[in-house]
C-alpha cells in the first residue's frame, strides 16, 4: 500500500471511530499528502519513543506527570514553538514538525496529547481562544499546559495575561474557554491553518485538496461543505460548486447562512444558461 492510500484509510477510519482518536496518527496521515514519498513508519516510531521516554521519566519522578511531559517533549526532544517563522506552512505539517522540532501550538499540542494518552493519562485540548492549550488530569491533579512555550503550566493569572495579549486589555477569562475540544475539531484546526495559508498565497487548487481531505474526517461538517463549494466556484468549476452548495443548502438549518448560500447557488446556476 502506498503512503497516500494508507493515509486516506487512516483518516476515513478515524471518521467512523469513537473519540478519543489516535490523534497524532491521524495528523501524520494528513501530513503524508504533502510528503507522499516519505513513509509514515519512522514518524510512528518516534511517537513510540516519546511515550517510552516520558514513561521512564515519570517512573523516576512519581507524581510529576506534567513535568515529565514538558521535560521530555520540550526538554529532551527539543520541541518548541516557531516564534520566528510562525506562518511557515511546515509548522502545521506534523511530519515536518517532528523533523524540525518546532511548530504551531496545535501541532505541538497534538504531540503532548498523544504522548500522555499512551500512558493512560487524560489529556485534551481546550477551547481557549487564539492559542492552543491542553489540560492534563492525572492522579487527582489538573494542569493547563502551553505546548508552544515548552509545556509550561499556565495558572489563572498567566492565562488572564495571555488572553489580554491576544484579544486586548478588556478581555476576560470565561468558563467556555476551558471546555474540552473534540479531537476531530483539533485535527480540523490544524488543517485549517494549512488551508488558510494556501488561500492567502493564491493556491486554490491546494486549498480544495485540503478541504476534501478534511471532509474525509468530518463528512457532515456543514462549514466544510459550504467552503468547498465556494472554492470550486473561485476555480471556475461551476458544476462541482453547485453540487457542494446544494448539499450544504439541504443540510443547513441556520436560516441566514442557508439563505446566503442559496443566493450564491442561484447565481452559479445562472452562469450555466
Amino acid at each position: 500500500m502506498d503512503t497516500r492510500t494508507q493515509a486516506e484509510a487512516i483518516i476515513r477510519d478515524a471518521a467512523a471511530a469513537n473519540e478519543p482518536l489516535a490523534i497524532a496518527r491521524v495528523a501524520l496521515a494528513f501530513a503524508a499528502f504533502e510528503r507522499a514519498r516519505v513513509g509514515l513508519d519512522r514518524y510512528l516510531e518516534h511517537l513510540d519513543r516519546l511515550a517510552a521516554d516520558v514513561a521512564k521519566h515519570s517512573a523516576d519522578h512519581p507524581g510529576e506527570h506534567w513535568q515529565a511531559l514538558s521535560e521530555v517533549v520540550a526538554g529532551e526532544h527539543g520541541y518548541r514553538g516557531d516564534e520566528l517563522t510562525y506562518d511557515d506552512p511546515q509548522n502545521a505539517n506534523l511530519m515536518r514538525v517532528i523533523d524540525r522540532r518546532k511548530g504551531l501550538p496545535v501541532a505541538l499540542g497534538i504531540l503532548y496529547i498523544e504522548t500522555g494518552r499512551r500512558l493512560g493519562w487524560k489529556v485534551e485540548g481546550l477551547s481557549f481562544p487564539a492559542h492552543f492549550l491542553i489540560r492534563l488530569e492525572s492522579e487527582g491533579s489538573r494542569k493547563i499546559l502551553d505546548p508552544f512555550h515548552g509545556g509550561v503550566e499556565r495558572r489563572t493569572p498567566e492565562l488572564r495575561s495571555l488572553l489580554k495579549s491576544l484579544q486586548g486589555a478588556d478581555a476576560e477569562l470565561e468558563p467556555a474557554y476551558f471546555e474540552p475540544v473534540p479531537d476531530r475539531a483539533v485535527l480540523l484546526r490544524l488543517q485549517n491553518n494549512i488551508k488558510i495559508r494556501l488561500i492567502r498565497s493564491g493556491d486554490l487548487r491546494g486549498a480544495i485538496e485540503v478541504v476534501t481531505r478534511m471532509r474525509w474526517l468530518a463528512p457532515d461538517e456543514l462549514d466544510l461543505m459550504r467552503e468547498a463549494g465556494l472554492i470550486h466556484a473561485r476555480l471556475g468549476e461551476i458544476h462541482s460548486a453547485i453540487e457542494r452548495l446544494e448539499e450544504y443548502v439541504r443540510a443547513e438549518t441556520r436560516e441566514p447562512l442557508r439563505h446566503r448560500a442559496a443566493r450564491t447557488l442561484q447565481s452559479l446556476k445562472a452562469q450555466l444558461h
